[in-house]
This record gives C-alpha cells, sequence and structure tokens, in this order.
C-alpha cells in the first residue's frame, strides 16, 4: 500500500469485470486510489488506509444469495462519502435496510435516465431529449430504499437509477459510470470525489516521482540493484526513475534471448547509453534461450523456461558485479491486482506473468517494483516526467518473452529470422502511413501453417503470416484497428515479396476479450 502522503479514494471490488476503469477515471481527475477486494478490507486496514471516500464496485453476485459478498460494516461508520455501483448499490440497500429483488426487472446495455431531484452529482450532465446515456448491467434491481434515501434519477427499467441519502452522503447508482458508454460517467464520478467527498485532486505524477524516489531510497539504503532492461516502457521508465534515486548502485542488464526484433539490440543498447550514464551490461543469450526452446511448442512451457533462463542469466551477472541485493521489475497495477482474486478462490491463470509471484528463493534478492501502482498510460506520463526520449515512451508494449509466443509450435532460429523481417517491414509501414501513434501494439505472427502458393510460375508451400493491431488504453481490454483494405493489401505485397518463406498473410480482427493481445 503507497504511503498516505496525498487524499485518497478507496475502491473495494466485489468481482466486476470493470472495476480498474474505477480506479482509471479517479486518476485521471487526480484522485489517488487503490482497489482492494472486499474480504481484504477489515476495521485495521481501514483505520491504516484511511480513505476519504469509498467507492463499491459490481460484480457478478447477487445480493440475494446466501453468503454473497457483502460491504465491511465499518465502511457506513467511519462518515466517508460512499458510492455503490451496480451490485455495490444493491448491497448497500441490504445492509442498511432496504431490500432487493433478483429477477424480475433486468436490463442491460444502454439506458437513458432522466432527473428527479437535483443534487450534486448530477451537475454538469445534460437531461434533454430522451435523458441521459447510461449502460445498465444488471438482473437484480433495489426494490425497497433504506431509510434516509430519495431518488435522485430514474430510467424505464430502473426506478432507482441514482440514489442518495445526502446527509451521510451515500450514493447508488444502478448503472456503471466508469464505461465510456455512460457518455458524462466521468463527470459524475469527479462530481461525487470533489463536490461530495470535497477532494482536491492532488495526485499528480511529479508528486508520484518524488515520492517513488523517496521510498526506492529508504527500500534501498546502500545496496545494489540490478535492472533487468528490455527497452520497453515499463523497465526503461522504472531503470531511470531508480537511477535518479540511487545512481550508481543500480546495474541495468539487457539480455538478448535471440527472440528480439529486429535491430532490437542494438537500438536499446546505444539509446540507453547516449541518454543515461547508468552501467549497462549487455549479454548476447541467444545460444542459450535458443538452445533449452529447441523442440518446445506448448506456450506456457516456453514462457516458463525463458523466465527461468531470465533469472540465470541475472543471477550470473549479479555475481560478475560483486552480488546485488535487490532485482527491480517494471511491474505494473494491472498486474498486482489480477494476481488476486475478488472473490477469494483460485484466479484463472490465461498467461504466467514472468514479474508477477516473487522470485526463486536461491536468487535471496528482494524486487524493487517502482511502478506497481501505476497503469500503463501513468507510466508513459511518468516516462515524460522523467524526461524521457519519445523513442522509449512511444514504443508498442512487446512481451518478455517476445518472439518466442509469435512462432506458435516449435521455435528455430531460421523462424525467428523470418518473423522478424516481416515484422520490421509492418512496423515500417505503419510509421510510413502516420498510423504507429494511433495503435496500442501491433505485431507479425509466424503461423505453424503452410500453403501452397505461386510465384513466377513456380508452386511454393510456405508459411501462413499474421498481422495483429489493436487499440487499447491499459492493454485489459481491446479492439482490433480498422485497417483500409490498401494498407493491408500493400503490407502483405512487401512480406510476400521481400520475405523468404512467407506466401500468404491475413489479419487477426479478434478482440480481447475473447481472444488475447498476443497469440499466445
Amino acid at each position: 500500500m503507497a504511503e498516505n502522503k496525498h487524499e485518497r479514494a478507496l475502491i473495494i471490488d466485489f468481482g466486476s469485470q470493470v472495476t480498474q476503469l474505477i480506479a482509471r477515471r479517479l486518476r485521471e481527475s487526480g484522485v489517488y486510489c487503490e482497489i482492494h477486494p472486499f474480504n481484504k478490507v477489515d476495521d485495521g486496514f481501514l483505520e491504516s488506509y484511511n480513505p476519504q471516500a469509498v467507492i463499491l464496485s459490481g460484480g457478478p453476485a447477487s445480493v440475494t444469495w446466501e453468503d454473497s459478498p457483502r460491504v465491511p460494516p465499518a465502511v457506513f461508520s467511519r462518515k466517508v462519502p460512499v458510492l455503490g455501483i451496480c451490485y455495490g448499490q444493491q448491497v448497500m440497500m441490504e445492509q442498511l435496510g432496504g431490500r432487493v429483488e433478483s429477477g424480475t426487472s433486468r436490463e442491460f446495455g444502454r439506458a437513458f435516465i432522466d432527473k428527479v431531484l437535483d443534487d450534486p452529482i448530477l451537475d454538469g450532465l445534460s437531461f434533454d431529449g430522451e435523458g441521459e446515456q447510461v449502460w445498465m448491467s444488471h438482473g437484480d434491481h433495489v426494490a425497497e430504499m433504506a431509510n434516509g434515501f430519495f431518488v435522485i434519477a430514474k430510467s424505464a427499467g430502473a426506478p432507482y437509477a441514482v440514489i442518495a441519502d445526502p446527509e451521510r452522503q451515500f450514493y447508488g447508482t444502478q448503472f456503471h459510470p466508469e464505461v465510456v458508454h455512460t457518455l458524462h460517467g466521468s463527470k459524475m464520478l469527479e462530481n461525487f470525489t470533489h463536490k461530495i467527498a470535497g477532494l482536491k485532486g492532488d495526485w499528480t505524477m511529479a508528486a508520484y516521482r518524488d515520492e517513488a524516489i523517496e521510498k526506492i531510497r529508504e527500500q534501498v539504503g546502500s545496496g545494489r540493484v540490478i535492472c533487468g532492461l528490455s527497452g520497453g516502457v515499463d523497465s526503461s521508465v522504472a531503470a531511470v526513475l531508480i537511477h535518479e534515486a540511487i545512481g550508481s548502485q543500480l546495474t541495468c542488464v539487457y539480455v538478448d534471448h535471440g527472440l528480439m526484433r529486429m535491430n532490437e539490440s542494438e537500438q536499446v543498447v546505444s539509446l540507453f547509453r547516449e541518454h543515461y550514464n547508468i552501467p549497462l551490461v549487455h549479454v548476447d543469450a541467444s545460444d542459450l534461450f535458443l538452445g533449452e526452446l529447441d523442440g518446445v511448442s506448448d506456450p506456457e512451457r516456453k514462457r516458463k523456461i525463458i523466465g527461468k533462463l531470465f533469472i540465470d542469466v541475472f543471477e550470473e551477472e549479479a555475481k560478475k558485479i560483486g552480488g546485488a541485493d535487490f532485482l527491480a521489475q517494471g511491474t505494473l497495477y494491472p498486474d498486482v491486482i489480477e494476481s488476486v482474486s475478488a472473490i477469494g478462490g483460485p484466479s484463472v491463470t490465461i498467461k504466467s506473468h514472468h514479474n508477477v509471484g516473487g522470485l526463486p528463493e536461491r536468487m535471496n534478492m528482494q524486487l524493487v517494483e517502482p511502478l506497481r501502482d501505476l497503469f500503463k498510460d501513468e507510466v508513459r506520463a511518468l516516462g515524460r516526467e522523467l524526461g524521457l526520449p519519445d523513442a522509449f515512451i512511444g514504443r508498442h508494449p512487446f512481451p518478455g518473452p517476445g518472439l518466442a509466443i509469435r512462432i506458435p509450435g516449435e521455435i528455430t532460429r531460421d523462424k525467428a529470422d523470418t518473423l522478424r523481417k516481416a515484422d520490421a517491414i509492418y512496423l515500417e509501414e505503419l510509421r510510413n502511413a502516420g498510423l504507429y501513434d494511433k495503435i496500442w501494439q501491433a505485431f507479425a505472427v509466424l503461423l505453424p501453417v503452410n500453403t501452397v502458393g505461386v510465384m513466377g510460375d513456380e508452386r511454393t508451400y510456405e508459411n501462413v503470416l499474421a498481422l495483429r493491431a489493436v487499440t487499447s488504453t491499459d492493454g485489459m481490454t481491446a479492439d482490433y484497428f480498422p485497417f483500409e483494405h490498401d494498407f493491408l493489401g500493400r503490407v502483405a505485397t512487401r512480406i510476400i515479396n521481400e520475405v523468404k518463406g512467407v506466401n500468404r498473410v491475413v489479419y487477426d480482427i479478434t478482440s480481447k476479450p475473447p481472444g488475447t493481445i498476443e497469440w499466445e
């Protein structure tokens, strides 16, 4: 938990798929907040965290179920404003003396609310025409409000769409103000935090930078730190921030595992050495990694082999510099949130995250994770605050396992070379078309599929290459980028003409969910 140096809100998570969006909206308005599962919030936690406002998230449960999640009673007795969203509204009513019914009034998707009473939470919203557009997703509904509550707004399917107890500053919405489909939802959340809770919005990236530096110095003391530098945004920002804090106590280790993009190793090493006086060790471990991956096709085994080998290399390099006390990682807040189940059970592992879950005991090092409170866009903002060049800040995310998870099936050096060339052409065309910065992530995937083709009147039987490009804000959800067909045709023609071993190119139009951004 971050030190209590700012006004802060607490988001109690009941398992909604969009809880992170609440945090993002609050932070965009300058309010520091953290997400914690309902079953981890007790009296001691509340006393320590000391929130000035509390938001109860939505969730998949029904308050009518036996043993369904509940709000810790101390939340309602602390005399701070509370906002319940969807399930959060319903559980608030259930616990404060109202009544919730199940299944008789379902409402999903776009809806329109009409104002019933004036209230600060509705300031700046427009109720002209059909009313204010919101996004509903509920099967249960409030049937009877608790004492002290009034209806502030209603919809055709939700007579208690917005309710309030102004005296206690308790509010509830049946819809989700955090999603973009609620057109002025961000304004409603800001009204709650700023006008009702009285927060000023004092959380800035400049303040975060200063506090992070102080925390790093306090944690590390006179110890030595090694930082695995990948050249991506996260590790670059972490390295520069840590260097500002402890200077020469930091050594960066860049490991080339033979699965980087075209000329990436040279670019990363030269850019870092040109801009920063940070000790940087460049390790060419491509033979080691490719050798261990030989014959391996299972994606989870690939990730685990690569993760173990990274640790082995870091451990070896730590010995060479006389030992290290800490390993720095670019762990982000979504990684932390995803590792905790809001409903207290085991979370489903979609993919292994090499930077979540600690270190092998044999390493005898502690983790330094200065970015673990930040979302991806906040890391970019911190990078700008630190003065990192656009070459670092604007880079598309690149996974730690590199091209290994963009080559489904067995990995060979020849396959990696083929993919590197095709990927470089794709990214070059994106930049030429002015599209690179409009896309969250773009890359090519070399499929383990051969198809028949014709080149110069000769039959070919070569690989299929898939192109992927998505738009997103944090990587948690994503949609495919709607390229013009002329652009795709131009990229496909160049790749087939210039990259030996590829005779067919396809474009992936799967969103996340149901797909993931990467293929493995």
